[in-house]
C-alpha cells in the first residue's frame, strides 16, 4: 500500500508543479492523509517534473545553445541568463535572511485564492494588449523576480507568477510567456533542487526508501510529461480563466478545512 502512495503522490506533483495551481497546497493535503515525506522525498519527486519539462523543451533548449549566432537565439538565451540570475542571486539572500512564510495549510490556502484572483485580473488586462510575442529585458528582470516572490509565499505557483508577470509586462501572447517561464524554471529549479539536496547530504538526513523514491520520481516525470504537453495545447486557444477559478475554490475548501480544524 505505501507505494501506491508513492504512485498518488508523484501523479500530484507531476499535475500541479508546472500548471498554474500550485503544487505546495496539493502536496500539503496529500501528505495530511498519506502521511509526511522527507524534504529529500519532495526534492527529487520535483526534480522528476523538472526532467519532464526538460524533455518537452529538448530541441528548443538544443538550437539556444548551438545557434549563438543567431541573434535571435543569442537575445532569448542573454534574457533567460538576466532572469535565472536575478533568481539565483536574490533567492540565495532571502533563503540567509529568512524571507519565507511557513508552508502550512492556512498561509498556503491564502496565496492560493488570492494568486487566481491576481490570475483573473491579469488575464483581462493583458487581454487588452495587442498580441505581443517578444521577450523584453524588463519582462526578463520580472520573471526573475517574480520566482523569488513565488518563493517568499508557497502556494503562490511558480508558473503562475511568472506567466502572468510577463503578460501584463509586455510578453501578452500566452504561449510565448509559458514558453519563457518554463524555460527560466528548468535551470532555476533544477538548482534550488540540487542545493537542498546537498544540504541534505551535507546535514546526514538523507535516509530513504530509494524504491519509494524511485517509484514516485518516474510517475511525476511521465505524469509531468503529459501535464505540460497537455498544458502547452490548451493555452493555445483557451485563457486561463478555469486555472485561476480553481485556485480560489480548492484555496477556500483548504481554509473551510483549516477553520472546523479537519486539517492544519
Amino acid at each position: 500500500m505505501s507505494y501506491l502512495n508513492d504512485v498518488v503522490l508523484g501523479v500530484i506533483e507531476g499535475i500541479t508543479e508546472f500548471l498554474p495551481i500550485s503544487s505546495t497546497g496539493h502536496l500539503l493535503l496529500a501528505e495530511h492523509w498519506l502521511g509526511a515525506r522527507s524534504d529529500t522525498y519532495n526534492i527529487v519527486i520535483q526534480a522528476g517534473a523538472i526532467l519532464a519539462v526538460t524533455l518537452i523543451y529538448w530541441r528548443r533548449i538544443v538550437d539556444l545553445f548551438t545557434g549563438w549566432n543567431d541573434p535571435a537565439n543569442r537575445d532569448y538565451l542573454i534574457k533567460l541568463i538576466v532572469a535565472f540570475v536575478i533568481t539565483a542571486v536574490l533567492g540565495l539572500v532571502v533563503k540567509k535572511l529568512g524571507f519565507e512564510l511557513p508552508t502550512t495549510i492556512t498561509p498556503v490556502a491564502w496565496a492560493l485564492v488570492l494568486g487566481g484572483v491576481w490570475m483573473l485580473v491579469a488575464e483581462w488586462l493583458a487581454a487588452k494588449q495587442p498580441d505581443r510575442v517578444e521577450i523584453t529585458l524588463r519582462v526578463a528582470i520580472a520573471v526573475g523576480l517574480a520566482q523569488i516572490v513565488a518563493g517568499i509565499f508557497p502556494g503562490t505557483s511558480r508558473s503562475a507568477a511568472t506567466i502572468f508577470v510577463a503578460m501584463l509586462l509586455g510578453t501578452s501572447n500566452r504561449a510565448a510567456a509559458t514558453e519563457f517561464a518554463f524555460l527560466v524554471g528548468i535551470p532555476t529549479m533544477f538548482a534550488a533542487s540540487g542545493y537542498e539536496l546537498l544540504k541534505q547530504v551535507k546535514d546526514g538526513g538523507v535516509s530513504e526508501d530509494w524504491t519509494a523514491l524511485a517509484i514516485a520520481f518516474v510517475v511525476s516525470t511521465v505524469t509531468a510529461f503529459v501535464a505540460v504537453k497537455w498544458l502547452l495545447g490548451y493555452i493555445q486557444t483557451n485563457r486561463f480563466t478555469v486555472f485561476a477559478v480553481y485556485r480560489i475554490l480548492f484555496g477556500g475548501v483548504l481554509l473551510g478545512m483549516a477553520a472546523v480544524g479537519m486539517i492544519a
